[in-house]
């Protein structure tokens, strides 16, 4: 009963995290008046696609959560040292998704060119094709590297710190 409230309390807080980040960001996007929440959102699923959507915030989700236990107090050292490591692989994990992506929209690409005749009156369409599937390639790096580094400073910081203070002796009242 008690590990199911210590999962509950952590995915609560890891949930509540992730949703504060994502409201946080599209309320800096709307009062810097770059676009608004919702055309942020249509970007997003347009550009980037659902699936890529999902297996990011999973990964995030996965890395955030990681962080969350890590830093509970009262976790033994092997323990931290294990939920540093499954944040690790899934920051790792977010690195090698954009990259992925980022072959797969290149792919999409270039196959999509291959299979077209190249005349002055297709140019333009090949091109717009070609633009976006190199949008997709891009942004998915873009956003997937810097997240992905973001969680790894995060998680080996607080690894670091919650290291130290486990090792800090005592201090006594004198």
């Amino acid at each position: 009963m008690r590990r199911t409230l210590a999962f509950l309390d952590s995915g609560n807080q890891t949930l509540s995290y992730y949703l504060g980040v994502l409201v946080l960001g599209l309320t800096v996007a709307a009062i810097l008046d770059l676009q608004q929440p919702g055309e942020i959102i249509a970007w997003a699923l347009r550009v980037l696609g659902i699936t890529f959507l999902v297996l990011l915030s999973a990964l995030i989700l996965a890395a955030v959560y990681s962080w969350v236990r890590l830093t509970r107090p009262g976790v033994l050292l092997e323990q931290r040292q294990a939920w540093q490591e499954v944040g690790m692989h899934a920051a790792n994990g977010i690195a090698t998704l954009g990259l992925t992506y980022t072959l797969f929209g290149i792919s999409l690409g270039i196959g999509e060119m291959a299979g077209q005749d190249l005349t002055p009156d297709t140019v333009q369409g090949v091109i717009r094709g070609l633009t976006e599937r190199f949008s997709l390639a891009f942004m998915t790096t873009v956003i997937g590297l810097p997240t992905s580094a973001l969680l790894r400073a995060l998680l080996s910081i607080s690894g670091a710190w919650m290291a130290t203070r486990d090792h800090q002796p005592e201090e006594t009242g004198a």
